[in-house]
């Protein structure tokens, strides 16, 4: 059994905060360790379920070498394993759409990470080609959000959006755009 590799811890939690247990909870207090999966080293992940008491587990892959960098840092040129591009795309959009209004910090946090998820949802782009391919989408949730406009996807688009993101975020008197 391969493991799906979680490129860095980043991507690794965030791919857990976004996992829900059985009950539909994605509340938990994950701990992180290393250890054998079927004679494979992988970074394990263990958690109880806020709400029902379950345990949860996760082991990832490890990537060859990790990239370094400041949150939010998801990985290195390679696209996701844990997340597909329409999952990306979907975190984008739930964080630009729920911008405080008076907050601007907490604002740019959020643009800043949406910024980050948009740059990961290009990485699905193969060289010379001008959009993420449909067989790249292996969520139900990514392909509904493929589906539903798949324009969205060309990477004149993805780029807009991700130089607006990034612009807004460090705007000093906070983001100035109006989302959703």
């Amino acid at each position: 059994m391969t493991l799906p590799i979680a490129r860095t811890r980043d991507e690794a939690r965030l791919f857990l905060d976004l996992t829900p247990c059985a009950c539909g909870s994605t509340d938990a207090e994950w701990k992180h360790g290393t250890g054998l999966v079927d004679g494979e080293l992988a970074s394990r992940y263990y958690a109880t379920c806020a709400d029902c008491g379950a345990e949860r587990r996760h082991s990832f892959g490890l990537p060859p070498t990790e990239t370094a960098g400041d949150f939010p840092n998801f990985g290195g040129r390679e696209p996701s394993q844990l997340l597909d591009p329409g999952s990306w795309l979907q975190l984008a959009d739930e964080l630009a759409s729920r911008l405080p209004p008076d907050d601007p910090q907490a604002s740019a946090d959020a643009l800043t990470l949406a910024a980050a998820a948009v740059a990961e949802v290009i990485k699905f782009i193969p060289p010379g080609e001008n959009a993420v391919p449909e067989e790249a989408f292996w969520t139900e949730d990514g392909r509904r959000v493929h589906a539903a406009e798949p324009g969205r996807f060309r990477q004149d688009r993805l780029q807009i959006v991700l130089d607006t993101y990034r612009r807004e975020a460090v705007t000093p008197e906070g983001p100035g755009i109006a989302l959703g």
